[in-house]
Parts: C-alpha cells; structure tokens; sequence
C-alpha cells in the first residue's frame, strides 16, 4: 500500500484516524500499532513477522546496554550491543545483499574451474534499509545512556513500525521521539498542519514528480539503446528534479502523517539543489541520514578529530556505506565515492582557506555535479551509466536510437518548469515557510484556512491524476 493511491487516501486513512481520534488517548498507541502491522503486511504479509521479531530481539537486548556507572562500558555490555548489531545488520546483509554477492562470486568462481552457488534470489522486505537504522538507533541510545530501554513493548514496536515512516523514512533517531510515544498532544492546529503538510507532498509526487518521471523512464529506457545528447540531458535533468520532488513528497506526507497522529519528526529536505556544494547538499538532502550517518558512524570513527587524513578516510567510508546502504548494486558504490570525492574537495578546500566561489557560480556547478552522480543512481547498471555519461558528453556514437518523444509536448514542459522554479527559489516547498505559516498564532483562522484550502486544492488535483494514471510507487521503496 502507497500513500498516493485511492485505497489509502479515501479508504485507509480516514477509517483510521475515525477510529484512532474515536479512542481515548491511553489506546491509540494499539490502535496506531495494529494499523501500521495492516499496512505493512498488506503487500507481503510474511515480513511482518521478520520485523516483529528482530524488534523483540532488541527490547530484549536493550536493558542490558544501560550503562551502570559513568565509566569505559563492561565488556558485558559490549557483548550485548555486538549482538544487537549483529542482528541487525546480518538481516540486513542477508536480505538486501547476499542476491548480489552470490551473483558477483559465482562467476569468480566458475571461471576458476568451481561449482557456482546454486541460488535462489531473495525478496527484499520494503523499507528494510530505513527500520534497520531506526533499530541501531534505539540500541545505540540505550548503550550511551542517551535514553532508557522502553518500558512497553508495544511502545517500542510502534516506533519501529509507525507506518507513515515506515517504508521510505524519514530516519527516526529514538531519542528524537521517545517522549512523544508516551506523551504527545493532539490539537486541532495539528491536525490541519498535518493535513496540510501530506496534501502537499502528495501533490509534490503525483503533480510533478510523476509526470517528469515518464521522461526519465523513456531516457533510460534499456531496451532502447543510449539516447542522443539532447535527449540524455533533457532525461537526467528530469530524473534530477524527479527524485528531489519524489522523496521530499514522501518526506512531506510522512511528516503530515506524523503530525495527524500528534508526532513532530524532524524536517528531511531544504531546498538542496540551492546548494553551494557538496558539504551543503548533505546538510539539505535526505537530512535524517545526514544526521544518522553522522552521528552514529562518523562521530564513532573520529570525525574530523586526528587530522586532514583521518578526516578525508572517514568522509570517503561513510560516503561508500551510504551508497551501499541504498542498493546493492556497483552503481551505488560508485555514487557514494563519487559524493565522497567532492566532500573530501569541500574539507581540502576549508583547511587550505581557499576563497569560496560566488553564490551565482557555485550553485549551477554543484547542481551540475550532482545532476551527474545521479546519472549512477538511475542506471540499472555500471555500463549503462557508463554510456549514459558518454551520451551527456556527445561521445556515444548513438544519436540516432533515440528522439525525443512524441509525448513529450507543453504539458511536460511547464511541469519541468515549475519543478525548477520551486526547487531554486524555494517559497511553497521550503520548510521555512511552512514554519512562517504554523506561526502565525494571532491569525489562526486565515493560517487554517490558507491551509485546508490548499489541501482540498492539491487533493483534488491529485486524485484526479491519480484516476487517469497508473501505479507509480515511490523511488526510495526500492530501499
């Protein structure tokens, strides 16, 4: 089940919230929880008891992390995280990578004259990259004395399993929600923010993010052979502004979702593509992973602490575990290098004080840059992003495999403009103004009206898109 479907919009959410607002306050976390098992178990039943039981696992394990004293943690207690990580991450390997080692060493091996792997692939349980990180989350936490073990289970399986970010995020660190599974306030002002909040998104995704990804798709169409230069830009300009409008969307719906239900998650995007490099694009673009990354892997490895060195082996490891956290595939890994190199240009470039560029310089190259590297996040394989590359270029030999199509007419283009103007001068779509209109406490009248009256106008919109087109999940499901 997608939020951008009519099962969800018109059947799913308005049964539950009916029913979660019908309850009184000590009951809706059951409520809460027994809709999130629904909705996960909805496309693949089978994985619910996967996540239930890697949770019982870790609310089992976490009392045993507490620190007892404010001295070095026993090796008890190392004990007790080891096996939490291991966990962990070994159901994350398994289900999300052993497909593709399986399929990179059996070749090995059968050129060395072996017996390959005899194999069956594996379903990836969806959303499993993003639970894996919450769950670390909360074991880390405990083991810093950051937050103490949840007392409930059902607490804790709710923060695992809260379905607005349960399939593509955003990360929820434990400690930004603990207190709010136990206490949290549900007020009209909320309600009609939230709402707001998920009409917005949705509208982000199916108004503008669906529509550019049709042209995307036909660029990277594999059955088609490598597009000409034109059509190649066009293409990854579009999937550039895809993603962005795709994910924030999701980001947008899920913190809308959040609030409905009285949580307040923490904002994943501001405007990135305004970004001056690299450094600043991860401060504005996925942000819950920036800040998971962070502080749970580069802090831990030293950070910037021991020196330039250490610094730039540090950035360049986190950078390829984050590509390898998005897929198994060498694309991602090329990715996460690809980011890695130019974080590592933007700390250089700070311990030497080079002069930054101007603003009106520095941004049209980073997009540029970063346009680039999704060229590898796109492609469904190195040599296929390879091509693509050359096709950018004007190298690839293939002009004439593809024109651009029929299709593409003045719809297209104005959705393709909208999606740059919204993106580089960020007024709707910046959480600044969102926060500008939740603040307006003295005219709470005009803010809830500017706010459902927006929401009614992107629903229907929406849905009427929705109507007319097929099924288009979300990118990062793929996660």
């Amino acid at each position: 089940m997608v939020f951008s479907s009519s099962l969800f919009l018109f059947q799913f959410l308005p049964i539950f919230l009916v029913v979660y607002y019908l309850c009184p306050n000590r009951y809706r976390n059951f409520i809460a929880l027994a809709a999130s098992i629904w909705f996960y178990s909805w496309g693949a039943p089978r994985f619910v008891f996967l996540l239930l039981a890697s949770s019982l696992a870790d609310f089992i394990i976490a009392p045993h992390l507490q620190p007892v004293k404010e001295v070095s943690p026993d090796q008890s207690r190392r004990r007790f995280l080891a096996a939490g990580l291991i966990i962990n991450l070994g159901v994350l390997f398994y289900f999300k990578y052993a497909n593709f080692f399986v399929g990179e060493i059996t070749p090995l091996l059968e050129a060395l004259g072996m017996t390959g792997f005899h194999w069956t692939n594996i379903a990836l349980p969806i959303g499993i990259s993003f639970f894996t990180f919450q769950k670390i989350s909360y074991l880390m936490d405990v083991y810093r004395g950051t937050n103490k073990p949840a007392k409930s289970f059902v607490n804790y399986f709710l923060y695992v399993s809260l379905f607005p970010q349960l399939i593509a995020g955003p990360i929820i660190r434990y400690h930004d929600v603990a207190k709010q599974l136990t206490d949290r306030k549900h007020t009209s002002s909320r309600m009609f923010s939230g709402i707001w909040r998920f009409c917005l998104g949705l509208g982000k995704k199916v108004l503008i993010a669906n529509a550019l990804g049709e042209i995307a798709d036909h660029a990277f169409a594999l059955d088609k052979g490598v597009p000409d230069t034109g059509f190649a830009w066009l293409g990854i300009l579009c999937y550039t502004f895809q993603i962005y409008f795709d994910f924030s969307g999701y980001s947008d719906m899920a913190i809308g979702l959040g609030r409905m239900l009285g949580f307040e998650y923490l904002e994943n995007f501001n405007a990135p593509y305004i970004a001056r490099n690299f450094t600043e694009f991860w401060k504005r673009w996925h942000i819950s992973l920036s800040n998971w990354m962070r502080e749970y892997l580069y802090f831990p490895l030293g950070g910037n602490r021991h020196g330039p060195v250490r610094t730039i082996f540090n950035l360049w490891l986190v950078f390829l575990l984050s590509g390898i956290w998005h897929g198994a595939s060498w694309n991602f890994l090329v990715w996460g290098a690809f980011h890695g190199f130019f974080l590592s240009l933007d700390k250089i470039g700070e311990r030497l004080r080079f002069r930054p560029w101007p603003t009106f310089i520095a941004v049209p190259v980073t997009f540029v840059l970063i346009m680039l590297g999704w060229v590898f996040f796109r492609a469904e394989t190195l040599d296929q992003a390879l091509s693509f590359i050359g096709a950018l270029a004007g190298c690839s030999g293939t002009a004439d495999l593809i024109q651009i199509p029929a299709f593409i007419d003045s719809y297209y283009l104005i959705i393709l403009a909208i999606a740059v103007f919204f993106s580089f001068i960020p007024i709707v779509f910046s959480p600044d103004f969102c926060s500008r209109l939740e603040r307006m406490e003295n005219k709470s009248w005009l803010k809830s009206g500017a706010q459902f009256s927006c929401s009614v106008f992107f629903l229907i919109l929406s849905a009427c898109a929705l109507a007319s087109g097929g099924f288009n999940p979300f990118i990062y499901f793929r996660f």
